[in-house]
């Protein structure tokens, strides 16, 4: 099923040892396109071995780190991308303060994402994802509400 839509174009996935955008990546790889892949750690096998087993990562996966919290950390993997998929955000189920821990971490991840995609002149389009910690921590009860039934 591979594709060569994507050849030679490069693209960045951020959070790239998530569930959803480990997908990304591997569908991203299918298709021929060069990932630079952003985790916090690419020396932690554990987070990133399923990352090195995909078709094609050899060849055009590169595993970078960034902080979402540093300014200027993903500077050099939106260098020269066409596209930036923003999957990285943090989660945790065991949280106090939801606007502290999760709110205010995801929107100054973002923010720096972005400023770090400004920089870069190559770059055509920018996705951005949401986290299912937006629906969690919303303040809304957990349950369903069937009364519109």
């Amino acid at each position: 099923m591979e594709s060569n839509t994507g050849k030679g174009r490069v693209v960045c996935v951020t959070g790239a040892s998530g569930f959803i955008a480990s997908w990304l990546v591997k569908l991203l790889l299918l298709r021929g396109y060069t990932v630079k892949a952003t985790v916090r750690d690419p020396n932690d096998s554990k987070k990133v071995q399923h990352l090195l087993e995909l078709e094609g990562a050899r060849e055009r996966l590169s595993l970078m780190k960034a902080d979402l919290l540093e300014e200027g950390s993903f500077d050099s993997a939106v260098e020269g991308c066409e596209g930036v998929f923003h999957t990285a955000s943090p989660v945790s189920v065991d949280v106090k303060d939801p606007q502290t821990e999760l709110i205010d971490p995801a929107l100054k991840g973002t923010l720096n994402v972005l400023k770090s995609c400004a920089k870069s002149p190559s770059l055509k389009r920018v996705v951005l994802t949401s986290s299912i910690a937006t629906m969690l921590f919303n303040g809304k009860p957990r349950t369903p509400d069937r009364s519109c039934s």
